[in-house]
């Protein structure tokens, strides 16, 4: 957390440095990256326990590493607005409780909608940005952990939740044709419920905090 507010600081900093000479307003940038997903997902709080989960019981939802693509829109030289597209796989394990390493979700596919507003400043050959925008965490599907199917569970349930993602990175234009390079880190802030059930019964209902830190980099062309 500490690196990225220096990083959104130091950026910010940047402010005063002189306006961009080219002009591009009404340009349309398109990233193709590869993405670090680097969830948390620890337990906030128990809501429901039927099964008796031993004191001290956390979990943690594993990295991974997947393509995503960015679209962003310049509404002025300095400003604009971007969105992703890609999905993430993640499971859900015990770290505490349990015996480590305990499988409590399956195969949870996530599609993180997200959208920035950022704002760009100059630096010689490298355009530093800061951004800020609401995300919207789907969960696409998500199977019960082969540590939770010999206790009965049958169905395993994750929200879908809004939260926030901040967001701090820079572009690298190659040559004069469009092409760059691109290095980009958000942080959200958000979590989900996760429910288990047995039958129609709900046994455990669990607040976690995900949280994630997304970080990619990859090549960019610009037109």
């Amino acid at each position: 957390m500490k690196e990225f507010y220096v990083a959104v600081c130091a950026a910010t900093a940047l402010a005063a440095s002189p306006a961009m000479a080219e002009d591009r307003a009404g340009d349309v940038q398109v990233k193709v990256l590869a993405t670090g997903v680097l969830p948390d997902g620890e337990i906030d709080q128990v809501n429901v326990d039927l099964v008796g989960l031993p004191a001290g019981t956390d979990t943690k939802a594993n990295d991974n590493f997947v393509p995503t693509i960015a679209i962003e829109y310049f509404v002025t030289d300095s400003f604009s607005i971007e969105t992703i597209a890609g999905t993430t796989q993640h499971d859900v394990d015990t770290i505490s409780g349990f015996p480590a390493g305990n499988e409590l979700v399956s195969d949870g596919l996530l599609l993180p909608a997200t959208v920035t507003a950022k704002l760009h400043f100059d630096v010689g050959g490298v355009k530093p940005y800061v951004g800020a925008g609401p995300a919207y965490f789907i969960w696409l599907s998500d199977k019960p952990g082969a540590a939770t199917i010999p206790l009965g569970v049958t169905d395993t349930d994750l929200s879908d939740e809004f939260g926030f993602a901040l967001q701090a990175g820079f572009d690298v234009p190659v040559g004069d044709d469009g092409f760059g390079i691109t290095v980009d880190a958000k942080r959200y802030f958000i979590g989900t419920t996760a429910r288990w059930f047995a039958g129609d019964t709900l046994v455990i209902e669990t607040e976690h905090n995900l949280d994630p830190w997304v970080v990619s980099a990859g090549v960019s062309y610009r037109f």
